[in-house]
């Protein structure tokens, strides 16, 4: 009864662990992530931007830890 048993959590074991070998862009896709669109502050000046009209309208609320009137006069 056990050896069954075994065999099956073996098999079930192994084809979890296969399965895990394709995580992650392959070879051929790298150069797609490479692109200067994909970085994470791609456009600094849009950023810098948009982090101003947010300060601007919801630091009263707190809004990203900046402090300062909502008014937007600053």
């Amino acid at each position: 009864m056990r050896r069954p048993l075994l065999i099956i959590l073996m098999a079930g074991a192994s084809i979890s662990i296969a399965g895990c070998t394709a995580i992650g862009p392959k070879p051929w896709e790298k150069d797609l992530m490479a692109r200067h669109e994909m970085l994470v502050d791609a456009y600094p000046l849009l950023i810098a931007a948009d982090e101003h009209i947010y300060f601007s309208k919801e630091a009263s609320s707190g809004g990203r830890g900046f402090a300062g009137g909502g008014c937007g006069c600053n």
